[in-house]
């Protein structure tokens, strides 16, 4: 499944996790706009200065973690 169609699914309980585990983050570092997902995750990064790996692994579960690492070795 995409990053795009697993945000757009769940992102009122993505949101509520993120708020919950980073506590600085608002509603506007937050705001979700359709195909700006890796737009919005290296704003929660720089917010917050997680890896983009810990985001992943904490809103998605090990498969985007994998999914993830299968792209880093492509490159």
């Amino acid at each position: 499944m995409s990053l795009e169609l697993k945000i757009k699914g769940n992102w009122n309980e993505l949101k509520g996790k993120l708020k919950e585990r980073y506590g600085e983050l608002t509603d506007d570092d937050l705001a979700y706009a359709e195909g700006q997902e890796d737009q919005l995750l290296g704003k929660i990064q720089q917010k917050t200065g997680a890896a983009k790996e810990e985001l992943t692994k904490m809103l998605f579960g090990k498969e985007k973690e994998e999914e993830s690492e299968k792209d880093q070795i492509k490159q």
